[in-house]
C-alpha cells in the first residue's frame, strides 16, 4: 500500500512501485502486448484437452451410456417379457378358479340333492316306524277298551250289590244285580 488517495480512501498498490516503473500496468490478459501468444496457447490448450477428451474420455463416457442404453432395453424387455407371463399366469388362475367354483357349485348341488335323498328316505322309513307303533298302539287301546267295557258291567254289578247292602241291609246276588241293570232305562 502507498498511502491514501487525494478522497481520504487508501490507494491501491498496483505494483508499478515494486517493478521500478511509473507507468499503470494493466491487467495481464487484457494487455494488448499479450494478446496474441495467450490465443496461441488458448488454442494449443483446447487442442490438447479436445484431443485427450475425444480419444480416451468420450469414447468411455459413450461406451457407458450405450452400456447403459443396451441394459435398460433389456431390463425393459425383461419386464415386458415377465409382465406377458404375468397376464398369462392370472388368465390361467382366474380360469382354474371360475373352474372351481363351478365345480363347488356342482358339489354342492349334488351333496344338496344328496341329502335330501338321505333326509327323505330316513322321514319314509320313521314314518312307516310310527305309523306301525300307531296301528300297535290302536289295536291295544281298542283290546284294552273291549277289556274295559267288558269288565265295566261286572264292576258296576259289584258296586251297586255293595250300594244296595248298604242303603237296604239286604245282600243282593250278583245275578239279580245284572238283571236290574240290564233293565235299566237308557240300555
Amino acid at each position: 500500500m502507498a498511502g491514501t488517495s487525494e478522497h481520504g480512501t487508501p490507494a491501491l498498490n498496483t505494483g508499478t512501485e515494486a517493478h521500478g516503473g511509473g507507468a499503470a500496468a494493466s491487467f495481464p490478459p487484457f494487455n494488448p502486448d499479450t494478446f496474441a501468444p495467450q490465443l496461441i496457447w488458448l488454442a494449443l490448450t483446447f487442442a490438447a484437452l479436445y484431443y485427450i477428451l475425444s480419444r480416451k474420455a468420450l469414447p468411455r463416457i459413450a461406451d457407458v451410456l450405450e452400456e447403459r442404453a443396451n441394459r435398460i432395453k433389456r431390463d425393459l424387455d425383461a419386464a415386458e417379457r415377465l409382465k406377458g407371463e404375468t397376464d398369462k399366469a392370472l388368465a390361467t388362475y382366474e380360469q382354474a378358479l371360475n373352474d372351481a367354483k363351478s365345480n363347488a357349485g356342482g358339489i354342492a348341488k349334488e351333496t344338496r340333492a344328496k341329502l335330501a335323498a338321505d333326509v327323505d328316505r330316513e322321514k319314509t322309513a320313521v314314518d312307516a316306524q310310527m305309523n306301525a307303533k300307531v296301528t300297535e298302539a290302536e289295536a291295544r287301546i281298542a283290546a284294552t277298551k273291549t277289556k274295559a267295557l267288558a269288565s265295566v258291567n261286572d264292576i258296576a254289578a259289584t258296586t251297586a250289590a255293595a250300594i244296595v247292602s248298604q242303603l237296604i241291609g239286604h245282600e243282593a246276588t250278583a245275578d239279580e244285580v245284572k238283571n236290574a241293570l240290564a233293565h235299566l232305562p237308557g240300555k
